[in-house]
C-alpha cells in the first residue's frame, strides 16, 4: 500500500507561529503550503492564543492533513516565555483534537538532526536545507515559516514516532514489549 497523507508541522510562538504543510505520496514528499501567523501587534496575551486556535482551525480545515507535528518548547531560563510558548503548543494541540488530528512533538535538536544531520544547526541551515529537500524557489523572510515545514519533515523521517510515543524503557525487556514480531520461539 503506498503511503499519501498530509503533514502539519507547527513552530508554536506567540510572537510569530509558523506552519507547514507536506504531502507525503510514496517516496515522493512536496511542499503544499507554508507561512507565519503574526501575532505581535495583538494586545493581550488572550488575542495571541485566540488568533492562534482560530487561523489553525481555518488551515486545518482548508488542507485537512492526516497528522501534526510541533515542535516542542526547549527548557530556557525563561519561565514566563517558556509557560507562553507552552500555552500556544496548547491552543495548537485543542485545535489537532477539534479534529481528531493525531499529534506528535519533537524536540527543536530533533528536528535540526533530521532535517540536516546536525542537532545544532542554525534556523538558516535548516531551511537552506529544506530549499534544497522540497524544491523551494525561495527562503522566506520569516524562518519560523521553513521551522514548521521541518517539524513536519522531522515527523515523516520518524515514522510518527515523537517524544510522546518513545519507548519508555532502553533495554531488552521494552525492546522484546514493543516488537513482538521479532521475538523468536
Amino acid at each position: 500500500m503506498v503511503e499519501d497523507k498530509i503533514i502539519l508541522g507547527i513552530d508554536p510562538g506567540t510572537t510569530v507561529l509558523g506552519y507547514g504543510f507536506i504531502h507525503i505520496q510514496g517516496k515522493k514528499i512536496k511542499m503544499i503550503n507554508f507561512g507565519v501567523i503574526h501575532l505581535n501587534k495583538l494586545p493581550t496575551q488572550n488575542d495571541k492564543l485566540k488568533r492562534i486556535f482560530e487561523r489553525l482551525d481555518g488551515l486545518i480545515a482548508e488542507f485537512k492533513p492526516d497528522e501534526m507535528a510541533l515542535e516542542a518548547p526547549f527548557f530556557g531560563k525563561n519561565v514566563q516565555s517558556m509557560l507562553k510558548l507552552g500555552r500556544a503548543q496548547g491552543v495548537a494541540i485543542a485545535t489537532a483534537i477539534k479534529y481528531n488530528l493525531p499529534y506528535e512533538e519533537y524536540s527543536p535538536r530533533r528536528i535540526k538532526q533530521a532535517i540536516t544531520g546536525n542537532g545544532a544547526s542554525s534556523k538558516e541551515q535548516v531551511a537552506a536545507m529544506l530549499q534544497n529537500i522540497l524544491k523551494l524557489e525561495e527562503i522566506p523572510k520569516y524562518l519560523d515559516a521553513t521551522d514548521g515545514l521541518a517539524a513536519a519533515l522531522c515527523h515523516h523521517y520518524s515514522k510518527g514516532i515523537g517524544e510522546n510515543n518513545k519507548t519508555k524503557g532502553n533495554n531488552w525487556s521494552s525492546f522484546i514489549k514493543n516488537n513482538p514480531d521479532r521475538k523468536i520461539r
